[in-house]
């Protein structure tokens, strides 16, 4: 698929979570070439980018005073002149323990054995975005699944999983190269973005472009 044109989104306030690693760095690299001089970038990390104002936040999205640091941080950043575009994309993400089966987690059927509360926290995300589109027609909302990455949380999950017929379908998926490149799905989503042509609130699997 080939990519966007340079400074496609025009100068943009951008909002990246988990993008020190993995999927959100690979993202950052990319996005970085289509905001317009002048744009401000905020993020938990991040270089220094000619033309784009850098604002890195470190911050435990995990706890109530990480999310509370960022929103202070979004609350004192000046507004760029001639702003063009509003984009936050909410990358991070844990897979929480998915050494334990259901029976012995504290939190509430899943389609991979022990990941209750990862799978559980993505079909809770897919249904908010779905009520956020309804609820605010003029914000355009998009849950994007970017496949299964060749990533740190992969490494983690065919390491860990507790049930050991998916650890070994995970540990056979990276053996026979099926993993997905970061890049490769940072680049699908980004071009579904410049489209604009989704609808508002759906969710959007790297596998279906």
């Amino acid at each position: 698929m080939a990519p966007i044109e340079e400074g496609g989104f025009g100068r943009t306030l951008c909002v990246l979570t988990g993008a020190s690693r993995g999927f959100g760095r690979a993202l950052a690299t990319l996005l970085a070439r289509l905001l317009s001089p002048g744009s401000v970038w905020r993020q938990s990390w991040w270089r220094s980018t000619p033309g784009l104002r850098v604002v890195p936040v470190p911050a435990d999205l995990g706890s109530d005073a990480g999310l509370q640091q960022l929103l202070g941080a979004l609350r004192d950043l000046p507004r760029p002149e001639g702003l063009q575009r509003l984009l936050l994309i909410n990358n991070a993400a844990t897979l929480g323990d998915i050494s334990k089966v259901f029976q012995t987690l504290s939190d509430p059927a899943e389609p991979f054995k022990g990941w209750t509360l990862y799978c559980a926290g993505k079909a809770a995300r897919t249904m908010m975005f779905q009520v956020l589109a309804a609820e605010e027609p003029s914000v355009r909302v998009l849950s994007y699944a970017p496949g299964a990455l060749d990533t740190d949380m992969q490494l983690l999950a065919r390491e860990t999983t507790v049930d050991l017929d998916l650890r070994k379908r995970l540990q056979d998926m990276k053996t026979n190269g099926e993993l997905v490149d970061c890049g490769m799905s940072a680049q699908k989503l980004l071009n579904l973005l410049q489209r604009d042509t989704f609808e508002s609130g759906a969710h959007v699997d790297f596998y279906d472009l």
